[in-house]
């Protein structure tokens, strides 16, 4: 069976070889205002985790205000013990506002872990829809039914007014033709006679009526 070595990655090679003289800065720094014993091993890793911490936060993508700020803020104590023990300060005396410096940095450590893993999303942030709700169907909002309405009954139109001059010369001619045939004139030889429209004619023999 043929088995492959493992292959060293030199960007991971150079990230522990940083971190290894990150950590020892760090130490020593701490060693020197005087955190002695397992104190000044455990500075360093806190930085560390806390630069860790916010890093993820800012790739997770939630709160990445709090995430900046608390990056800016361990990536300022690494880079500060670096330069520090570069032979710029003098690590027999420490200065006094340095070791308060490295004497608070447990509890702002603290609090920055706190609100990185409590911290609650940015407020332009839009929630992400669950993924059964995202599949599901819009819901279509019921529509409530009118009561149907009786319907109205609808009025006849009114019969056109017909002028008593020509009432008048209606009853005349039916008289003459009454007269001469022995029955009642119909509407359409009232029409005829007359030289009206239909809906007069009718009008004007119910009058006649």
């Amino acid at each position: 069976m043929r088995t492959h070595g493992m292959r060293l990655d030199p960007v991971l090679i150079q990230a522990a070889i940083a971190a290894a003289l990150s950590f020892a800065h760090l130490h020593d720094l701490a060693a020197a205002a005087g955190q002695d014993g397992w104190k000044a091993w455990a500075y360093p890793i806190s930085v560390d985790l806390l630069l860790v911490a916010a890093w993820r936060q800012l790739r997770s993508g939630t709160a990445k205000a709090a995430g900046w700020c608390w990056f800016v803020v361990a990536l300022v104590a690494s880079l500060g013990a670096n330069v520090a023990t570069a032979g710029l300060l003098d690590l027999g005396d420490v200065p006094a506002w340095l070791r308060i410096l490295v004497a608070g940095w447990p509890a702002v450590a603290f609090l920055g872990g706190t609100l990185l893993a409590h911290g609650t999303p940015d407020v332009d942030e839009a929630p992400v829809p669950d993924q059964d709700e995202a599949s599901a169907p819009p819901v279509t909002p019921a529509v409530p039914e009118l009561p149907a309405s009786d319907p109205q009954p609808v009025a006849p139109p009114a019969a056109a007014p017909v002028p008593p001059a020509l009432v008048a010369l209606a009853r005349k001619v039916a008289d003459d033709y009454r007269t001469r045939t022995g029955t009642d004139i119909d509407t359409p030889t009232l029409r005829t006679r007359l030289g009206v429209p239909l809906p007069l004619a009718e009008a004007i023999a119910a009058q006649l009526a």
